[in-house]
């Protein structure tokens, strides 16, 4: 339609929100379908943190608009959450909430980025990072891993990818979609890099923080090298490890400057976040935090059956992440192979296509994460469910020609 903004031209609708509505409808048409496509906990959110929502609502202080960037008692939970989980010092003035950490990474570009400005994006990467790029008008540039390299961008390849023009790298551990996770070395030979480039910012995606399993120690760029404190943008949020995605709640510590302009983004687009949501986002940050630890049991089982059953299908390899609650196994094998439909499969796309045709099984395509050919698959669902969805792709892939 002519009206439309040319930017729109630049960016293309979210695949894993396109893969759930597909299964959706499906179901409602009466197949029997499992969606693996969603990357959200089945879990319910935890009931203290009902609790504190409900009684935010009697107290009559979900009522009314708040700041536009968080609540006083909010950001306090953040502030210490910070100090108490990663040695960060941030004053409040230092904290932005905003409507899932989707909205706060946006308003970061929004507020941050010139046309032509540069920023460093890991493939696979979650799928609305390069996007949100483009429609800030900054340039994303992908610097494709390796599963020889677990997923992970080098410090060479870092190197490699900075230019003049660079303005942020986006660092995402772990990973969205492959559950990749940085050690603390790993994290330290990037920072090493940075640390010699000061007009490079960091923007780290520390939303599966919690969710990491096998005694993997979490750390982030800011906690690694103190240097980088001033110029790292240090994103997190409730939706993954406090089972609150539909709660909309992200947040982020970073330069005050920043902030500030940031939460002028936000008051010209959303205002604040829902009261209610916030009011229960101080209980689940500043309340008990031993469900985590039971969660990420089960998720670890899960993440050891769908690795196992994955690897013993034809034609995929299934490396074993890290952390997420994410699988991203190689599809390359089946590739050239022919469909019981008789479709030959040329992409990844065309293997989940026949694979949701044939056996019900919603999965996404890596190539919407910028690296196949491959899939991902969300194994926060039903242990039942993951039994037989990966019996249906060891037969799907059996029955390829």
């Amino acid at each position: 339609m002519a009206f439309l903004a040319d930017q729109l031209k630049r960016i293309k609708p979210s695949a894993t929100i396109a893969v759930t509505d597909k299964a959706r409808a499906l179901k409602l048409a009466g197949r029997n379908v499992i969606g693996l496509g969603a990357g959200e906990p089945d879990f319910d959110t935890p009931d203290n943190i009902k609790e504190a929502a409900i009684k935010a609502i009697r107290d009559g202080k979900a009522s009314k608009y708040t700041n536009v960037d968080g609540i006083a008692e909010l950001k306090d939970a953040v502030v210490k959450k910070f100090k108490r989980e990663n040695g960060l010092e941030y004053k409040a003035g230092q904290i932005t909430v905003g409507t899932g950490g989707k909205q706060v990474l946006y308003n970061a570009f929004v507020a941050t980025l010139n046309p032509g400005d540069e920023v460093i994006i890991p493939a696979p990467y979650w799928v609305s990072y390069p996007d949100m790029v483009l429609l800030a008008g900054g340039e994303p540039v992908e610097v494709a891993t390796t599963m020889a390299n677990g997923f992970k961008m080098t410090a060479q390849q870092l190197e490699r990818a900075i230019t003049p023009k660079t303005k942020w790298v986006l660092l995402n551990s772990p990973s969205n979609p492959t559950g990749a996770a940085y050690t603390r070395a790993e994290l330290k030979s990037l920072t090493d890099v940075l640390a010699k480039h000061p007009h490079v910012h960091v923007m780290t995606d520390d939303m599966y923080e919690h969710l990491v399993y096998d005694d993997f120690v979490f750390t982030t760029p800011a906690q690694v090298e103190p240097s980088l404190y001033p110029r790292t943008l240090t994103i997190n949020g409730c939706s993954k490890a406090y089972c609150m995605t539909g709660w909309r709640i992200g947040y982020a510590g970073g330069p005050e400057p920043l902030i500030k302009a940031m939460a002028m983004i936000q008051s010209q687009s959303t205002s604040n976040p829902a009261a209610v949501s916030q009011w229960a986002a101080v209980e689940a940050l500043n309340g008990p935090q031993d469900f985590i630890a039971k969660h990420n049991k089960i998720f670890k089982e899960r993440r050891d059956l769908v690795v196992s059953m994955l690897n013993q299908a034809n034609g995929i390899k299934c490396p074993t992440p890290e952390g997420a609650f994410y699988v991203y196994p190689s599809c390359a094998g089946t590739m050239g192979k022919t469909a019981p439909s008789g479709k030959k499969l040329a992409t990844d796309e065309d293997f989940v296509t026949e694979l949701l045709e044939a056996e019900g099984v919603a999965v996404v395509q890596g190539t919407a994460f910028g690296l196949g050919p491959a899939f991902r698959i969300s194994y926060a669902t039903k242990t039942e469910d993951l039994e037989e969805a990966c019996r249906r792709i060891q037969r799907f892939c059996g029955n390829l020609k």
